[in-house]
């Protein structure tokens, strides 16, 4: 019985980390509907939200999607800055939201996804890169000097992550300068 659980669970992983993207607008839009900002929720949330983008974009200006274990920029850190940078712009959106009911709902959605995300993102890793990737998740793989570059983020497509941004922060604008 517990390889049938197990199988139930995996195919749960790889549904959510397929489909976080659309169940992340289908969020968005949720939490904009139960969104009550103020001038001041949204102007603390959107700098969070602009970190978060940061970190996003050093991350994307550094990785080689599927080519490499990368280990420069932000992976010198963290396995994962992509979601860490996504986690602190949801923070922020959920801060200018100024929505407990957005908030926990931001919550249940980034914990599933990501979680969803980083095990089966792992589990490919490990299976395209085996022991280097090993090697990286315990800090022992050889340091990779590679520069910051922004056409390798806009390859990494992260200006899809600014405009989905810029979108939601000027939908919350026009409902703190015409609240519904």
């Amino acid at each position: 019985m517990p390889l049938v659980a197990d199988a139930g669970a995996n195919s749960l992983l790889r549904f959510l980390a397929r489909r976080r993207v659309p169940l992340g607008f289908v969020t968005a839009v949720v939490t904009a509907v139960l969104a009550h900002p103020t001038q001041t929720s949204w102007r603390v949330g959107l700098v969070i939200a602009i970190v978060g983008e940061l970190i996003r974009i050093w991350a994307a200006g550094h990785l080689e999607k599927g080519r490499e274990v990368t280990r420069s920029g932000p992976y010198r850190w963290t396995a994962h800055p992509l979601y860490v940078g996504s986690s602190v712009m949801a923070a922020g959106v959920v801060i200018a939201a100024n929505s407990a009911i957005a908030g926990l709902l931001a919550v249940v959605y980034m914990v599933a996804t990501l979680t969803a995300a980083v095990r089966t993102e792992e589990a490919f890793l490990r299976g395209r890169f085996g022991g280097a990737y090993d090697e990286y998740r315990r800090s022992e793989g050889e340091e990779m000097n590679r520069r910051f570059s922004m056409a390798r983020a806009w390859r990494n497509k992260e200006y899809r992550a600014v405009v989905g941004l810029l979108i939601g922060f000027v939908f919350l604008a026009l409902r703190v300068a015409a609240p519904i």
